[in-house]
């Protein structure tokens, strides 16, 4: 898809589904200027990239289609400060693996990647500026303030370590390291982007603009979690599994509400064929009723219809699944196709070990005997066997 240059237009692709932006103004003054701003998004490098991360990945590619100059940041530092989730050897392997699958997600819908580019976190984020400017905040920012900036985003725990407070402080040092106009993420992050607003100046930085997506219901209604298998499809889940997880999906007839199906055609699919084939369609197929299929180019529509009871869960989940595997397709391909994805995928989320049968001591089967004696005399009495066996066999030899 050609990148919009109209700056309306630019503008309106990269405010498309968001739910909120802070300093706007600053983007579309870029804007009017015939600029390219520069936006980043930040993933620690933890759990295993699932279908949950298409959402954040086509609104990157909106922002590429609009023309922005987009930076990924493989937060792989980030991942080991977040209440050690993974241990660092895990993590920086799995910079590699999460640049092999959001390149490929990109490639999938058809967006040009020339404008994108990966940079991780332990690249600079020891750099004698970066760890001074750190000592400046830690010096200005409260406990209370830190705490509440990543309450959202950092796992919270009763003893928690220090590492937790340093998170949101290193966030926010980010956008000034990455050169960027703005920073994309969830609206859980929200009280994070607030903070950089603040911070940043306090140490004679400029404010950035922050683009917030919705937080979007999972599979199960609730948010789409690596440790959770069923609310959860793998990025290289076969055409059957994808299926048969879809058909377990929470999707309550006639509600809109906390429907993760229906939110994954909206922030997901829709968008993924607009960018891919130049016009927004998602295709519910009817053959098996006798009746034409529902064709919708947009989400009211689509909302309308699933209230009124015309479009059921039975027609929607086939046509998620089907849809949703047309997408994986070459992502997976490009998987098959890459002996070094496939060599890093063993490295960054190896196989758990597995676990060694204990041998089970069935007794003597003579009841008083103390546990263990059933062992003791098992062994006396083959003992005794090979005593006698080779006492036979000298007597032998003897004659």
């Amino acid at each position: 898809m050609a990148a919009a240059a109209d700056p309306e237009q630019r503008l309106a692709l990269i405010r498309e589904n968001l739910e909120e932006i802070l300093n706007s103004d600053i983007i579309e003054a870029i804007l009017a200027e015939g600029r390219n701003p520069k936006i980043y998004w930040g993933t620690a490098t933890t759990g295993r990239p699932h279908c949950g991360y298409f959402v954040p990945a086509i609104k990157i590619a909106q922002f590429l289609a609009a023309g922005c100059d987009v930076t990924i940041l493989l937060a792989d530092i980030h991942g080991f400060l977040d209440n050690l989730k993974a241990p660092i050897e895990l993590v920086e392997q799995r910079v590699h693996f999460y640049r092999h699958v959001i390149t490929a997600i990109l490639e999938a819908v058809g967006v040009p990647t020339d404008k994108l580019r990966f940079v991780q976190g332990s690249s600079y984020q020891k750099s004698p500026e970066y760890v001074m400017d750190l000592y400046k905040l830690t010096s200005l920012v409260s406990e209370h303030d830190a705490k509440k900036a990543g309450a959202e985003v950092v796992k919270q725990t009763g003893n928690a370590p220090l590492s937790g407070l340093l998170y949101p402080i290193l966030q926010v040092l980010d956008e000034q390291y990455l050169d960027v106009d703005a920073q994309f993420g969830g609206l859980d992050q929200r009280k994070l982007f607030t903070a950089a607003k603040d911070w940043l100046p306090k140490i004679g930085y400029k404010e950035r603009a922050h683009l917030m997506n919705p937080m979007v219901p999972g599979l199960q209604g609730g948010k789409m979690s690596s440790s959770d298998q069923d609310s959860k499809i793998d990025l290289l889940d076969g055409p059957e599994v994808v299926i048969k997880k879809i058909k377990k999906a929470v999707a309550a007839p006639q509600v809109v509400e906390e429907n993760g199906v229906l939110a994954f055609v909206e922030y997901v699919l829709l968008p993924a064929s607009g960018l891919k084939r130049g016009k927004r369609e998602f295709k519910v197929d009817r053959e098996r009723d006798g009746l034409d299929p529902l064709v919708y180019e947009d989400i009211g529509q689509m909302h309308q219809d699933y209230r009124n009871d015309k479009l059921t869960p039975q027609l929607l989940k086939p046509a998620v699944a089907k849809a949703l595997n047309e997408m994986l397709a070459p992502i997976q391909a490009a998987y098959q196709g890459s002996k070094d994805w496939q060599e890093i995928a063993l490295k960054a989320y190896p196989p758990p070990p597995k676990k060694e049968k204990k041998v089970k001591d069935k007794g003597s089967r003579h009841p008083g005997k103390v546990p263990g004696e059933a062992t003791a005399a098992r062994t006396a009495e083959q003992h005794d066997a090979k005593v006698d066996s080779a006492a036979e066999g000298l007597e032998k030899l003897s004659v």
